[in-house]
């Protein structure tokens, strides 16, 4: 059985933390993909909101109304 992941929502490490949490006690299993930390290890330049949430697509409709009320509350 394949497993996909898809990329839900990507931002800076301290905003990913706080979506950790909600999946966390959502028992929404998730991969994070630190693009700056990967480059600054290899001597690279990355944007600082280069850190990504993948989450299975079988989860999507469960995380979809939780990412999008953390987007609301960051942004207001």
């Amino acid at each position: 059985m394949a497993t996909e992941h898809i990329k839900i929502f990507s931002g800076s490490s301290i905003i990913v933390r706080g979506l950790q949490n909600l999946l966390d006690d959502n028992k929404i299993h998730y991969i994070i993909k630190d693009n700056f930390e990967s480059a600054r290890l290899a001597g690279f330049g990355e944007q600082m909101n280069a850190v990504e949430v993948h989450i299975l697509s079988s989860d999507k409709q469960k995380a979809e109304p939780i990412v999008e009320k953390y987007r609301k509350e960051i942004n207001s």
